[in-house]
């Protein structure tokens, strides 16, 4: 039997694929717990850098659309064969590649997961949308440095949680190493990207892909409050929770890989 495939009764099975993106200003690093853990296990895993993020060359700052930004995770689906499916993992910001991408590619997505994600059908279509998907951190006060690309008197084009804000919003119960790690890595977010992301072509094929929530209990950026009017608003087949911060991949990444596993069970598939 080939690495990678288990024996279920006379079939063999192929073990899922995971494919995961990251949140606004992350990049493939940030999975690097999850990945090293289920690879270990057995399962192939893809990390994606979006447009302007992680080593990719852009600068955040000239990326004006979200097509633009989500291209990299496109393509990438684009390039799988038609029969192949994949679990496709969205953290935070994240959550609205997998709802393009599951607008887009019906077919290639057995599930798809939202961890502390925006998780809005047609994206930032209404007000209420932004509400319920975009962090409130107001309380927090002047949280974000920001950079106006256009211009001073036009909407800024990228930000960045500043550095001495980073631990307090994003990594309160992560380690210090990632927190360490994280802060040596992020880098400004395409703000101006992110708030049109719209998906207007509103496919009711999106629909068939079945969807998980994983709802963060102690997130200080998108707060359970919010996650839960999601979830109302557009509910998925299961929520789980879990005890972290707003970074489970780094706060609590062994429970996070076990729920993983569990969501993709849940749907009537078979892993060991």
């Amino acid at each position: 039997m080939k690495e990678g495939e288990y024996r279920m009764g006379e079939r063999e099975l192929k073990k899922p694929h995971f494919v995961f993106i990251h949140g606004a200003g992350g990049g493939s690093w940030c999975w690097y717990k999850i990945k090293c853990l289920m690879q270990n296990s057995g399962y192939t895993v893809t990390c994606i850098d979006l447009k302007g993020a992680g080593i990719d060359l852009c600068d955040p700052s000239k990326i004006l659309s979200f097509d633009e930004y989500n291209k990299p995770l496109i393509d990438f689906l684009s390039s799988l064969p038609d029969h192949e499916q994949v679990v496709l993992v969205g953290h935070s910001a994240g959550g609205l590649s997998v709802t393009d991408a599951s607008h887009k590619f019906p077919k290639k997505i057995a599930l798809a997961v939202y961890i502390a994600a925006a998780m809005l059908k047609h994206g930032f279509s209404t007000e209420q949308d932004v509400k319920d998907g975009f962090p409130d951190v107001s309380e927090f006060g002047d949280v974000f440095d920001f950079e106006f690309g256009l211009g001073p008197d036009q909407p800024p084009t990228s930000g960045i949680v500043k550095k001495e804000l980073e631990r307090k919003l994003l990594y309160n119960m992560s380690p210090l190493e990632d927190v360490t790690l994280a802060s040596m890595l992020l880098r400004p977010a395409p703000l101006y990207a992110l708030q049109r992301a719209e998906f207007k072509e509103r496919t009711e094929s999106v629909e068939k892909v079945p969807r998980v929530y994983i709802k963060t209990m102690y997130d200080r950026v998108l707060k359970p409050e919010q996650q839960d009017k999601m979830i109302a608003k557009w509910p998925p087949s299961n929520v789980y929770v879990i005890e972290s911060d707003h970074s489970p991949n780094f706060s609590n990444p062994f429970v996070l890989c076990g729920i993983l596993v569990n969501a993709y069970v849940s749907m009537g598939h078979t892993c060991t």
